[in-house]
């Protein structure tokens, strides 16, 4: 979600550009709206909290712990 705030923040600042090269107000409403979901964005981040980590998160189906009492299945000898 912070990616996604990050990018409304960039283009409200490209909106704003545009307001002031041209002159005009529609801009300027358009980068106002779109830093107002902005912020919305970020302060629903921020209560939610954070993210868990990898760690925390259960293993996928599709990943198995090796089992450390298994030989290795490669055997790579260094050259002499």
């Amino acid at each position: 979600m912070l990616v996604l705030t990050l990018a409304m923040a960039a283009v409200g600042f490209a909106l704003l550009v545009v307001a002031l090269m041209t002159g005009s107000v529609a801009w300027a409403w358009g980068c106002i709206v779109v830093c107002v979901i902005g912020a919305v964005l970020l302060l629903v981040s921020s209560l939610r909290g954070p993210a868990p980590a990898a760690s925390d998160r259960p293993a996928s189906r599709g990943w198995v712990e090796p089992d450390p009492d298994d030989p290795p299945t490669e055997r790579f000898d260094r050259p002499e």
